[in-house]
């Protein structure tokens, strides 16, 4: 499957979310939907922009937009992340990295002097068509739902 690109439409998939969710993006279409890709549940930079996305979502809402967070965490571990810090939207489990391929966020990194391949934290704006129209890479947590917030505000 080819990776998706800017202003193009986003391919259906299919894929688990917390609350016993299905998520399946053709179910989203006729309302915008921001998806940001994140390392790891109840890591500092991970907790931090989950909570910023919740502290700004009543804004989302009307803006008509949905929030979904992605990681390769399982279902449990998202359960216990999402209750603990309140957040009012799913997260789906990418255990497979299909989505992760999709939307080609998976990179080398280096921690400590080791390499590994995992997240590089991104985020993705769907029109309400399903079109992608913005996304950022090698995101900077700290002001970033702001600027999400505003794009939407801008479609």
């Amino acid at each position: 499957m080819p990776f998706v690109e800017l202003n193009k439409p986003v391919p259906d998939f299919e894929a688990a979310a917390t609350g016993d969710q299905t998520i399946r993006l053709d179910d989203l279409k006729g309302r915008n939907v921001v998806i940001y890709f994140y390392p790891k549940d109840n890591t500092p930079g991970c907790t931090t922009e989950g909570q910023d996305f919740r502290d700004r979502m009543k804004q989302f809402e009307e803006l008509d937009t949905e929030i979904l967070g992605v990681s390769r965490d399982g279902l449990k571990a998202h359960e216990n992340f999402r209750a603990k810090h309140e957040f009012p939207f799913h997260l789906i489990s990418d255990k497979d990295e299909a989505l992760c391929k999709l939307f080609d966020v998976i990179k080398l990194k280096k921690l400590y002097g080791k390499e590994y391949m995992g997240i590089d934290r991104s985020t993705f704006l769907i029109d309400q068509e399903g079109a992608l129209r913005a996304q950022w890479r090698g995101v900077k947590v700290k002001g970033h739902a702001d600027e999400v917030l505003e794009a939407v505000k801008g479609l």
